[in-house]
C-alpha cells in the first residue's frame, strides 16, 4: 500500500480531533501549532488553528509528513492542551 494513502487514511480517521503540528520552515526553523483537523482532500489536509482571537486554516501535502517536513502528534478525545506543557514532539 502507498504511504502517502495510509497517512490520509490515518488522518481521515481521525478528523475533528486536537493535534499538535511542528513544521521545519527552513534554517533550523520550526513552528509549533496547537489546531483540530478540519478536513482531509486528495493531496492535502487542513488545520483549524486559534492564535488567541484569531483563527485561521494551515494547510500541509501528505508528502510534507512523509519526508517528515511536518510531524503531526494526534491527541485523545479526553486530552486538553493545557495538559501538555512538558510534551514535545521530536
Amino acid at each position: 500500500m502507498n504511504q502517502m494513502y495510509e497517512i490520509r487514511n490515518e488522518l481521515e480517521e481521525n478528523l475533528g480531533k486536537k493535534v499538535i503540528i511542528k513544521a521545519n520552515k527552513g534554517r533550523k526553523k520550526y513552528i509549533t501549532r496547537r489546531g483540530v483537523l478540519e478536513s482531509v482532500y486528495p493531496s492535502l489536509f487542513s488545520i483549524s488553528v486559534e492564535n488567541g482571537d484569531e483563527k485561521s486554516i494551515v494547510t500541509y501535502t501528505y508528502s510534507d509528513v512523509l519526508t517528515e517536513t511536518v510531524k503531526i502528534l494526534i491527541l485523545d478525545d479526553d486530552v486538553d492542551f493545557s495538559d501538555l506543557k512538558s510534551k514535545k514532539i521530536s
